[in-house]
């Protein structure tokens, strides 16, 4: 019996009961267009709040608003202590109202109420309030040259980064809330404006942290919030008087977004999919082992670009491996993200659920064994239930495509190269993980494995100062660190002869 679920507070409410705009200059603003979104609660597909959606005049609209402001000074132009002070306040701000938030953020995407307090908001203050300290970190260089003309000349050499410009950062629905926070406070940090376009299904919280962006003292302007489908993100990504794209998504559509930002030569970063492999070594410690594959692994029903979603197990320890992911795996309790006591909650939509389920039809052709889970649960809402598939061959659709859902494939190996060989040969290289206690043999292993993060004994932690990005096809540039202020700023070079 599931247990009585997480009250409501009423102020949530109340923001539920009201239809949403687009936030620009300060308030939000209803489009001339009459384009809705309904949003739909993920735990049992009921209506849960009503979006109106921008058309191309108010995208346009919005960009000129962040281009003013930006052009205005008003935020570029403070003294960096000063732009540090105002986004420290704004981080204060967000743990003021963090229980709101979080349940704002369980309620449209259906993660666990837990989740969204511990990683989706209180993840999200560590980060800011570092990338606060960012503001007044920003540096060039002083530079040795040896410039032959003319004859006598002194120089004076030297590098500094500037504010890009505008920035549209396009967020997934996965961690709508952080990973908008990702790309916004690196950007007012740098002091440039920025534009979040939400996902089409989560934009609740990134409206709620621009108001809070308001009340922090973030002149009106410098945040908007562009709340619209493929059409208007098109046109944002188009938008002439746009500097800088920072998109996070699926690989098929950030191809889309790069090749867009392009024509105008707009700069942009893509984070994108992922096919992470955990790598067992013999030695490994199991209970570790499938902790680590089911916490990394099922963290948010799989939804997670650098989840855990084929694990390699040394054919000596494969058979206890999978008796004990599966054993705890099918134990785990299903239900709604306001459940404190649910362990699986359902996928963000209906056509998640359904992708989902597709790839393991898939799956069950090409021969996978399911060793529990597989299956839709009898629950009103998106659910998938949690899967573990064993026999999986490295050229099944389960070991090589991202299926961003709760399920977890097992691939058995004998010779740790063939292992090395089978993790690199997939187009993505987002993340991986190796667990053993034979340090010589991980040291060696490290440099092998083709992946932006390779973590040893865990899966899937994240630090505001350790660069994230993936090799391949997932993605270009870094988030995190001096990689994500670099990724704001030119960086001008100045001669000066005297």
């Amino acid at each position: 019996m599931s247990s009585p679920l997480t009250p409501i507070l009423p102020e949530v409410q109340a923001r539920l009961a009201r239809p949403h705009a687009s936030f620009i200059d300060g308030e939000q603003r209803t489009p001339a267009g009459d384009a809705r979104r309904t949003l739909r609660n993920p735990a049992d597909d009921s209506p849960l709040a009503e979006v109106r959606l921008a058309d191309l005049e108010q995208v346009d609209a919005c960009v000129q608003s962040a281009h003013r402001a930006f052009r205005s000074g008003a935020w570029s132009g403070l003294a960096p202590s000063e732009r540090e002070r105002v986004l420290l306040r704004f981080a204060d701000l967000v743990e003021r109202h963090a229980e709101e938030l979080a349940q704002l953020e369980t309620l449209e995407q259906g993660k666990s109420i837990h989740i969204a307090r511990a990683i989706e908001v209180g993840a999200s203050l560590g980060y800011m309030r570092y990338m606060a300290g960012w503001a007044t970190k920003i540096e060039g260089q002083t530079l040795d040259v040896s410039i032959p003309m003319p004859a006598g000349a002194r120089f004076n050499a030297y590098t500094r980064r500037e504010p890009v410009g505008v920035v549209a950062g396009i967020v997934p629905w996965n961690f709508p809330l952080m990973i908008a926070l990702w790309k916004v406070m690196p950007a007012l940090a740098c002091g440039c404006t920025v534009i979040i376009k939400p996902a089409d299904e989560t934009p609740l919280t990134a409206l709620r942290a621009a108001e809070l962006a308001i009340e922090a003292g973030i002149p009106a302007g410098i945040f908007n919030v562009l709340l619209g489908g493929a059409e208007a993100g098109a046109a944002l990504v188009a938008h002439p008087l746009l500097n800088k794209v920072s998109f996070t998504g699926s690989t098929a559509v950030g191809k889309l977004v790069g090749g867009a930002a392009l024509q105008n030569m707009t700069r942009f970063t893509l984070e994108l999919g992922g096919k992470n492999p955990m790598l067992v070594l013999p030695d490994a410690d199991l209970d570790k082992a499938v902790a680590g594959a089911i916490g990394g692994g099922l963290l948010n029903q799989g939804q997670v670009c650098a989840a855990a979603s084929r694990l390699f197990v040394h054919s000596s320890r494969h058979a206890e491996f999978v008796e004990r992911l599966a054993d705890q795996v099918g134990g785990l309790g299903i239900g709604p993200g306001l459940d404190p006591q649910a362990q699986v909650n359902p996928l963000v939509s209906r056509r998640q659920q359904d992708s989902v389920l597709r790839h393991l039809a898939l799956a069950r052709e090409q021969g996978a064994r399911f060793v529990c889970g597989g299956g839709r649960p009898d629950l009103p809402g998106y659910y998938v239930e949690p899967t573990v598939l064993d026999g999986v061959d490295a050229g099944m659709a389960c070991a090589r495509e991202e299926i961003f859902g709760p399920v977890l494939s097992v691939l058995s190996y004998d010779d740790l190269d063939t292992a090395v060989a089978q993790i690199n040969d997939n187009p993505y290289g987002l993340a991986a993980s190796i667990w053993s206690n034979d340090l010589g043999r991980v040291m060696d292993l490290i440099p092998r494995i083709e992946a932006g993060t390779v973590w040893v004994n865990n899966h899937v932690p994240v630090d505001p100062n350790l660069p994230f990005g993936g090799y391949k096809q997932s993605g270009l540039g870094r988030e995190f660190g001096r990689a994500a202020i670099e990724g704001f700023t030119e960086e001008k070079s100045v001669c000066i002869t005297y």
